[in-house]
């Protein structure tokens, strides 16, 4: 029997201030003063000097702030690639993200981008990447998603929403500085948040579980209870542990996969454009059949944060709008069969799938 040898990012610093090291972490990473460094940036942090003036520019080294208003696109990888070719003469010394699981995504894929041919949505898949990516660094601002350590940067494409899922897809570098999650407006941070609790759920849950996975996936629910459930931690310790159980959540997923919640949601952001967070609620918020302890957990964490879902997205749907969402939802093959098994078309048909659909 072949077992995968996963990657794992190689260096990681966590602490309070740990930004601050930046400067000193790229500066043997760079390879020539024609070479700049990128750093894609949430475009949140435009004029915030707290952020902006700790960026170590140097040489060529450019900010590229982008919005995360919509999900990361395959066109939008394009694009960047693109610009950074013709612009520099050499090779970027190394790609930097700085935000929100958008960010890290597309920072991800542009790396991987400048070393492979064609174009993002020729990658999108398991194991379809030749090249190392060059030199990436991720900098999350908010926690929850585990973009910061898995193995995938997830794109919509022009025919599917799907992850470029490789051995050359995780960071090289990631920083963890919970003082970088100040001031997330607390829908945001709660959405992003369950995105975790979620990731949880779906693991220790699935057909896939082993004992790596579970070992990560037990302490990232455990984190995300304290935080969500608890009343005895202050600000800054949330923080702390919310970043904790995002990175535990990326890697509980590395060995098995996520579920029916993740499944559905890449149907609502593909079609609707629904941001990845507060899709992943959106649905499981009605999946009890499935998840049902996870489930009534969720809700009680809503309720204690007075969290309302928009209603009624796919009430005005047409027949082929639905079709288009189910066909998203199908084609995720690894994440029906690890929440349901090899017969799960059994129980996942067009028709269940559309029935659970109509009343988000």
């Amino acid at each position: 029997m072949n077992f995968k040898n996963f990657p794992m990012v190689s260096k990681v610093v966590f602490g309070r201030g740990s930004f601050n090291q930046l400067e000193e972490i790229l500066l043997l990473k760079r390879l020539n003063v024609n070479a700049p460094f990128i750093f894609l940036v949430d475009e949140v942090f435009q004029g915030n000097d707290k952020i902006t003036s700790r960026i170590p520019l140097a040489y060529e080294d450019e900010v590229i702030f982008i919005s995360a208003k919509e999900e990361p696109k395959t066109c939008q990888v394009d694009a960047l690639v693109e610009y950074i070719i013709l612009k520099f003469k050499d090779r970027p010394s190394g790609i930097i993200g700085i935000g929100g699981g958008t960010l890290l995504d597309l920072s991800k894929a542009v790396s991987i981008m400048l070393t492979n041919e064609g174009e993002a949505q020729d990658y999108q898949g398991w194991d379809l990447v030749k090249n190392p990516a060059i030199y990436h660094v991720g900098i999350p601002t908010i926690s929850g998603t585990g973009a910061e350590v898995s193995r995938t940067a997830v794109l919509t494409g022009p025919e599917k929403k799907l992850g470029i899922n490789s051995d050359y897809t995780p960071f090289d570098q990631v920083v963890l500085d919970p003082e970088l999650i100040d001031n997330v407006p607390t829908p945001q941070w709660f959405f992003t948040g369950m995105d975790c609790y979620i990731h949880c759920i779906e693991s220790l849950n699935g057909t896939y579980l082993n004992a790596f996975s579970q070992s990560y996936g037990e302490k990232a629910l455990e984190l995300c209870r304290e935080v969500f459930l608890g009343d005895h931690l202050n600000t800054q310790a949330a923080q702390d542990k919310l970043m904790m159980a995002s990175w535990h959540g990326g890697m509980s997923i590395a060995y098995s996969q996520v579920g029916i919640a993740h499944a559905m949601s890449y149907g609502l952001s593909y079609l609707l454009g629904t941001k990845h967070g507060i899709g992943n609620c959106i649905v499981f918020d009605r999946l009890e059949e499935f998840y049902p302890e996870g489930v009534k957990e969720f809700k009680a964490m809503k309720s204690k944060f007075n969290i309302d879902l928009p209603q009624g997205l796919c009430k005005d749907l047409s027949d082929k709008e639905f079709n288009i969402m189910i066909d998203v939802a199908l084609s995720m093959v690894p994440l029906w069969e690890n929440a349901l098994g090899k017969n799960w078309n059994k129980t996942i048909t067009r028709e269940k799938l559309r029935s659970i659909y109509e009343i988000m």
